[in-house]
């Protein structure tokens, strides 16, 4: 099993940049991909981005070419860089790991607020 420790939310004004931070513990890091979803108050969550055990990654249209995603398997960690940031990016992200297309573990989440 792996458990999921997200790092990084806070506040932060329009047009700022902040990164996020997810911790895996448990073994076989590297065999999982890893996302970033966010839900807002009131919506559904949503995928924000994927990096695969390849390196390859996608993106959600409304974050292209503002966020990153990327992953350090030595570290067990993957990372968001979010630029560039939008009163509507406000939400909670967490972190999730997959295999086999299925999610096999959630982080507690992480408050992203953006606001002047």
């Amino acid at each position: 099993q792996v458990q999921l420790v997200e790092s990084g939310g806070g506040l932060v004004q329009p047009g700022g940049s902040l990164t996020l931070s997810c911790a895996a513990s448990g073994s076989s890091f590297s065999r999982y991909a890893m996302a970033w979803y966010r839900q807002a108050p009131g919506k559904q969550r949503e995928l924000v981005a994927r990096i695969i055990n390849s390196g390859s990654t996608n993106f959600a249209d409304f974050v292209k070419g503002r966020f990153t995603i990327s992953r350090d398997n030595a570290k067990n960690t993957v990372y968001l860089q979010m630029n560039s940031l939008k009163p509507e990016d406000t939400a909670v992200y967490y972190c999730a790991a997959e295999l086999y297309s299925i999610n096999r573990a959630w982080g507690q989440g992480t408050q992203v607020t953006v606001s002047s």
